[in-house]
């Protein structure tokens, strides 16, 4: 999930941002220096799922790695160190700062499209909330694909090992808040938040007295991800816990990994055919659209791990995709499939904005830079206070009921009944979506209401063959009545949560464009002028059945009608999961990198 606010783009001017800091492993900033050479494994990304393979790989000391990054580092970005700041992240240079298409569906808005750019990629960015799925996400992916490796009871040993429990900052009591035993021991440190807000009892207290569709989930990671639940996070302590810094930089000394920065896959190059199949054994680099290209080379696989929006970009700039789309644009087609870009899904999320009377809201930290300041020197000196923390602290899933009018005549699009088609995030203060700006004055709540059981499915395509040029990105929200329809259950829901006695005298008014919004039409229309999505695109390169005519990749992720080419990251979902992604991208990339050297 991200937001962004203009505050904090003033507020971090008192901040002495660090530059990125090299070490001394073999991390090179040109591909002049790895140009025409060849590894056993070249991973094209080096973000969630790119950091986890790198890490992965090379524990076998004879296996050669290379991983290609279009950013930069990660160390030295104040912003992705603190978990407070990471709302400040999207609009930087270590965004992709891609922008959706306008949506037909509402009223041909466009909003910002937040990606990692950088080492860890979107789990250096995004705001750290960790959801394992529930078991029935897995085991609904392993009826899709036809293929048992991707059920729960096959992939829980690749999910213990993406993550720990870790002590919060301020080491509070967490009996009640969490199941330790559903937990593992991986490099990911994972903890509650260290810092309570005056809205975490109210939302507890009012799951336990209230029940129903509002009942009390003591670990939504433990299977059954239904329920509302103290919210879980990618801090270790009071610190960012990524990629970079849990996979990539404990091994970033092995002589048998390189890393090259700056610099962006251009091509995948066909390198021959083995029994009338292309084989895609080398890859074309460059530092810019005003750079020379350069040539390295895998001896046994090509890995993306590009994610939603790279992948299927690279795939279509390479030949791969739809044949005659590439055509026309000029791109000879190697190899026709039609879904590549295809089957992009979004959780759309919705700002609900509601008055409230108290002082003790983060409303004058975005406002006050001696504040701000502060609180970023407490951060720094004693690891406590406010900047310990995600922006929310509390979180619920919610199931539509069976008998829903929304469900009449149509599947049920979530996995299971494990699994929730709605979500609330409650966050202590006024959490800036789009292009309002925060109030001058004022204190507020904010209930940040998701669809995450989509039925809507979206597109992306090239928009030319030029490599830096931005991809048509349109994730077709609400082109799907049923997202509109939940999306107005969830709105009701919310309100209804507040009206609960814990809330009584904190609550005082809807606020903003939602004031005197009471009708269906009218939440329809606010959902379609205020919507944005929560950054949890996924199923461009989707995972399908071996023989199936239909996704891109097969069960064992490689890429269908090549050889030398897989895919590991979130494009490959062959079904958007009800709840934040990364842990799933964690998960897929440790039972991928047992695949491929199964493979080899």
């Amino acid at each position: 999930m991200f937001y962004r606010t203009q505050h904090f783009a003033s507020a971090l001017a008192l901040c002495s941002t660090l530059g990125a800091v090299v070490s001394e492993a073999k991390i090179f900033q040109t591909p002049r220096d790895v140009h025409d050479a060849t590894y056993d494994f070249i991973i094209v990304g080096g973000g969630t799922a790119g950091s986890v393979l790198a890490n992965r790989l090379t524990e076998d000391p004879n296996t050669k790695v290379l991983v290609i990054e279009a950013g930069g580092s990660n160390e030295g970005v104040l912003a992705s160190i603190v978990p407070f700041l990471g709302v400040s992240l999207p609009n930087t240079e270590v965004d992709w700062n891609f922008t959706a298409t306008p949506q037909e569906s509402m009223f041909n808005r466009t909003f910002h499209y937040a990606r990692g750019h950088v080492l860890g990629g979107s789990s250096s960015i995004n705001l750290l909330t960790w959801n394992r799925g529930s078991n029935d996400v897995w085991d609904n992916w392993a009826n899709i694909t036809e293929d048992q490796g991707w059920s729960w009871p096959s992939v829980e040993k690749y999910y213990l090992k993406t993550s720990r429990l870790v002590a919060p900052a301020d080491h509070h009591n967490t009996s009640g808040q969490v199941i330790p035993a559903a937990h593992g021991n991986g490099p990911v440190q994972v903890s509650l938040a260290g810092f309570p807000s005056e809205l975490d009892d109210r939302v507890i207290n009012t799951s336990r007295q209230v029940g129903g569709k509002f009942r009390f989930n003591e670990d939504i990671n433990a299977g059954d991800s239904v329920g509302f639940s103290y919210l879980q996070a990618s801090i270790a302590t009071d610190t960012r816990s990524s990629a970079a810094t849990a996979y990539l930089k404990p091994v970033e000394k092995r002589s048998n990994l390189d890393i090259v920065l700056h610099t962006q896959a251009t091509r995948l190059i066909q390198t021959g055919y083995r029994k009338d199949t292309p084989e895609f054994k080398a890859v074309e680099i460059s530092n810019g659209p005003t750079s020379p290209c350069f040539l390295v080379h895998a001896k046994y696989e090509v890995i993306l791990a590009t994610g939603v929006v790279g992948t299927p970009q690279l795939l279509q700039l390479s030949g791969i995709g739809p044949k005659k789309a590439l055509n026309a644009l000029g791109i000879h087609s190697i190899v026709d499939l039609p879904d590549v870009g295809q089957r992009l899904a979004d959780h759309p999320m919705l700002p609900n904005y509601f008055s409230v009377n108290s002082n003790g809201t983060f409303d004058i930290v975005l406002r006050d830079q001696s504040v701000f300041g502060a609180l970023l020197e407490q951060w720094n000196t004693s690891g406590t206070g406010l900047f310990v923390n995600s922006p929310s602290n509390t979180l619920g899933f919610l199931r539509l009921p069976p008998d829903s009018a929304i469900l009449k005549n149509r599947t049920d699009p979530s996995s299971g009944p494990l699994s929730a088609h709605t979500e609330i995030l409650f966050v202590d203060g006024y959490a800036q979506f789009g292009d309002i700006p925060q109030p001058p004055t004022g204190n507020f709540l904010t209930l940040l209401t998701a669809v995450v059981s989509p039925a809507s499915k979206g597109s992306i395509f090239i928009a030319s063959a030029d490599p830096f040029e931005k991809p048509l990105i349109n994730p077709a929200i609400y082109s799907d009545e049923f997202d509109l329809l939940a999306m107005v259950q969830v709105m009701k829901d919310s309100q209804e949560f507040v009206q609960s006695p814990a809330w009584t005298g904190f609550v005082s008014a809807t606020f903003g464009a939602l004031n005197g919004v009471t009708t269906d039409e009218a939440m329809m229309t606010y959902a379609r002028n205020f919507t944005v999505t929560v950054n949890h695109p996924v199923g461009t390169a989707s995972m399908s059945p071996k023989d199936a005519k239909w996704g891109v990749v097969d069960p064992d992720l490689c890429v269908k009608g090549t050889l030398g080419l897989r895919v590991v990251d979130a494009s490959v979902f062959p079904q958007i999961p009800e709840c934040h992604p990364q842990s799933l991208v964690y998960t897929l990339a440790e039972r991928a990198a047992d695949l491929i050297k199964a493979a080899h």
